[in-house]
């Protein structure tokens, strides 16, 4: 799986793409197919930070979720969360849509 993270108006330091890279490399337990995962953090003028995550899986199929917030940890911790959450609502309607027809 590849990874990558950019930062916007923001240093990325180790410890955050550490933390990055320790919450999303969970992301294929959820879905067999992810294939790249990309990180955005933005440091706008304000006080808060954006953090976007977008999962790319095999035959096109692209996954993302925003967060904003004052933490960068916390941040991606709760983006991580909400993409956990849709992989795993995604996997649960391909394995139900795959066995609709049998008995």
């Amino acid at each position: 799986m590849l990874f990558t993270i950019t930062g916007k108006h923001l240093e990325i330091t180790e410890a955050i793409k550490d933390h990055a890279e320790k919450k999303t490399s969970k992301l294929p337990r959820y879905y067999n197919s992810i294939n790249s995962v990309e990180v955005l953090i933005d440091g706008n003028k304000g006080a808060n930070i954006t953090v976007e995550i977008i999962a790319r899986g095999e035959h096109n199929k692209v996954f993302v979720v925003k967060e904003r917030g004052d933490d960068a940890y916390a941040c991606i911790d709760l983006a991580a969360h909400k993409l956990e959450r849709q992989l795993r609502r995604r996997k649960g309607i391909e394995r139900d849509n795959k066995h609709a027809n049998g008995t």
